[in-house]
């Protein structure tokens, strides 16, 4: 039972991480990122604050809900996979808005959301609900990688 919750703390810690970590590198560099072309398919500025805060609360929740209704291997493979797109999510704000390498940041943005794949399909085999809840985020990822494609091919 404790390893349970502490596998929830993992993946909860893993979220503040997540969060925390790509809003600082995301509020770096405001002037440098309005100079940019932008996609014609990007969204308003405002679904931005509200997609991510529902996918961080998303996160979170099928976090802890992996942890407590799947196995042990099944949940440190949820854990695994979530900390690797998580890794290659910051690689991404780093890269973009650091050094502002838009290529490297777009190929991490697309390895992020491929490791999100058996993230989604093991929150699914955990609860239905919490999967399809947590479908935006895949999508989100999926929109995110074509954008910085967009940004890095005309910048």
């Amino acid at each position: 039972m404790e390893t349970k919750y502490l596998l929830a703390g993992i993946g909860i810690s893993l979220v503040f991480v997540y969060a925390i970590g790509s809003g600082v590198w995301v509020s770096n560099a405001p002037g440098w990122y309005s100079s940019l072309v932008r996609p014609p398919w990007q969204p308003p500025d405002y679904v931005f604050g509200i997609i991510w805060p529902y996918n961080f609360v998303m996160l979170g929740i099928a976090a802890f809900n992996v942890a407590q209704s799947l196995n042990r291997t099944q949940s440190i493979t949820w854990l695994i996979f979530f900390a690797a797109s998580v890794a290659a999510a910051l690689t991404w704000a780093y890269q973009f808005y650091v050094p502002h390498n838009l290529s490297i940041a777009a190929i991490a943005l697309v390895i992020a959301a491929l490791l999100t794949i058996p993230v989604l399909y093991l929150t699914f085999k955990a609860s239905l609900l919490i999967g399809a809840l947590l479908l935006p985020y895949q999508i989100w990822v999926i929109i995110a990688s074509t954008l910085a494609w967009g940004y890095s091919t005309r910048n």
